[in-house]
């Protein structure tokens, strides 16, 4: 049966120097930050901020430097990217284009594309969202319905979009979408016959509705596209190699400490509340989640040594993505159990508030990203076992 490596990602002293950095720049930035405001982790939305960090050269940091980056290694934007997240930094604004939007333009996009738009992500003034899920298909992105069809260059050439996008988080604040949809074929080529589209969102036609989540905030919208007419060059890569794309996109989405860092905050109170001297079982219990936390961050670090590299560790970023799921899900529960506590969004009490978003915000740790049984699937095939 074949396996699944993590090859150990390579030391630098670099990034040890570059932590401490960031660690003195979130020292003065977050000082009034409260907990359960970093509790939102990487859904805390604050333009400013992002622009603070585009201006350290802390977006985009492995992009080539014509297009606003700073040619870094992937171990140094990891750094980057665990402290922001284990110390609540409100990153939204950048986080998808920063992720996945930039580097998917940077392999795939045109000249024109990059030139124009790469250089506003690494400056934190452009905000990506992602056109993948749709209604009834889940994380089934092979049953994508949304349509682009050409139109004749007699008619002005281009395509027209129609479909429903699902859950497009921060859709209310982004200018662009990477729009996942088919241009040729039918239900029968499951994989076949998809593209990608680079969407203005200021482009008529298209209406960007709110979801709001069980704590009442407003990440998650419904994008509605009818009869958008998009450019000829509003095209990623080559038509019909959507599939492709988009599963390189999603080892960039999968495999990050934003896949096992998201209940970061809670953890943190969670050490507080039970204070310098735990019971022995307390002790047990936040010792087994430091272990798992120790061993997802190993983990990840593979995946960002084997990106740097160039490799597509689409296998690899699945499992620590399912793995990072039940960690952060696993939290919560735990934290109830030690701490007699009732999780109250409106409390004083930092724990409790804490508490409280992370057990609202948990059920959506293993369904953003795919869920548990799509990602299951992926690792099985990977394995030979279906």
């Amino acid at each position: 049966m074949p396996r699944i490596a993590f090859p150990p990602p390579p030391a630098s002293d670099a990034t040890e120097a570059l932590r401490a950095e960031v660690r003195d720049f979130l020292k003065t930035e977050l000082a009034d930050r409260p907990p359960r405001l970093r509790a939102e982790s990487w859904n805390g939305f604050d333009r400013a901020f992002s622009r603070r960090m585009g201006a350290r050269g802390w977006i985009a940091m492995t992009w080539p430097k014509r297009y606003g980056g700073n040619e870094r290694s992937a171990l140094e934007r990891y750094v980057v990217l665990e402290e922001m997240l284990a110390a609540g930094a409100p990153v939204a604004a950048h986080w998808i284009a920063d992720r996945q939007s930039g580097p998917l333009l940077l392999k795939n996009g045109t000249e024109e594309q990059r030139r124009s738009i790469l250089p506003r992500i690494a400056s934190g003034d452009c905000t990506f969202c992602i056109g993948m899920s749709e209604p009834d298909s889940g994380s089934d992105l092979a049953a994508v319905r949304t349509r682009a069809v050409p139109v004749p260059k007699g008619d002005g050439g281009g395509w027209r979009v129609n479909g429903t996008k699902l859950w497009t988080t921060y859709a209310h604040h982004a200018q662009y979408m990477i729009l996942f949809c088919r241009t040729d074929g039918g239900a029968e080529d499951r994989q076949g016959g998809t593209s990608q589209l680079l969407v203005d969102l200021s482009t008529p036609g298209i209406t960007i509705r709110p979801i709001l989540d069980l704590s009442g905030a407003h990440h998650f919208n419904e994008v509605v596209f009818e009869d958008v007419l998009l450019p000829e060059d509003a095209l990623i890569g080559q038509r019909g190699d959507g599939w492709t794309q988009v599963m390189g996109e999603l080892a960039f989405e999968r495999s990050g400490p934003d896949r096992f860092l998201s209940s970061m905050a809670l953890l943190t109170e969670l050490v507080r509340a039970l204070g310098p001297s735990p019971s022995g079982h307390a002790a047990v219990a936040v010792g087994r989640l430091v272990g798992h936390l120790i061993v997802l961050r190993r983990l990840s670090r593979s995946v960002a040594g084997m990106l740097d590299k160039g490799e597509n560790p689409t296998l690899q970023a699945s499992l620590v993505k399912d793995l990072g799921a039940l960690f952060e899900q696993e939290i919560p529960e735990i934290a109830r159990q030690l701490v007699e506590a009732e999780p109250d969004l409106d409390s004083t009490r930092d724990f409790s508030a804490v508490l409280a978003h992370t057990v609202m915000n948990a059920p959506a740790f293993s369904l953003r990203g795919g869920t548990r049984e799509i990602l299951r699937g992926i690792i099985a095939r990977g394995l030979g076992l279906r």
